[in-house]
């Protein structure tokens, strides 16, 4: 029998019977809406993985070049969160001006006034327009459970305490996302005769968020 098939076939035992493995959400459903939503686990420590199919070294064999430290932690990390006041508002904005906003005519309102502005104050208001609409990635620390490998995942956000846009109306959201691979402890078969293995599963995390409606 295929993996597929076990799948569906468990699925099917446990809709009827209640045997199996419930919950069974092996992976992140797949959904556009980002930070993917948490997974219920089924609370019965039978389906958690043992010390010894936690070794460290052999975990690490089976992931291969898809750990990333920099998206990933085995242990618990120093900084759980990283909290909004962490990105000050006088930090550089990285790249270049955004040409939407560097191309911006200041010199006629939109009543159709012309207005005299010099460079130096121009070159202010554009650069308080950039900061005021741009929309950074805030990354929290966040723990996915023993069923996963490296349970500690770098999860990216969109920050929505305000809206990005002047005047008011639009919200950061996410545009671009990268996917990391961890393993997924997963069980089939029955009570004592079921077979638990890791598996490879993908998790998507925000990279870019962009100010739109």
């Amino acid at each position: 029998m295929g993996f597929s098939q076990a799948i569906l076939v468990c699925a099917l035992v446990s809709f009827h019977s209640g045997a199996c493995q419930p919950y069974l959400r092996l992976r992140p459903s797949p959904s556009d809406k980002l930070p993917v939503i948490d997974i219920i686990e089924h609370p019965d420590p039978e389906y958690d993985p043992r010390e010894q199919d936690l070794n460290e070294r052999t975990l690490r064999k089976k992931l291969g070049s898809n750990f990333d430290p920099n998206f990933m932690s085995i242990s618990t990390p120093v900084q759980v969160n990283l909290s909004i006041q962490d990105i000050h508002p006088k930090l550089r904005l990285p790249g270049p001006m955004p040409n939407d906003i560097k191309k911006l005519d200041l010199s006629e309102t939109p009543y159709g006034m012309r207005v005299k502005i010099g460079k130096k104050a121009r070159r202010k208001f554009l650069q308080w327009l950039w900061t005021y609409t741009h929309c950074p990635v805030v990354y929290t620390w966040k723990d996915l459970g023993l069923r996963f490998w490296p349970r500690f995942i770098k999860e990216g956000n969109c920050l929505n305490e305000r809206s990005c846009s002047f005047p008011e109306g639009m919200f950061c959201k996410p545009v671009k996302s990268v996917t990391k691979t961890f393993l997924r402890w997963y069980c089939q078969g029955f009570l004592r005769q079921k077979y638990c293995t890791w598996i490879p599963v993908q998790y998507p995390i925000i990279s870019e968020c962009k100010c739109s409606c």
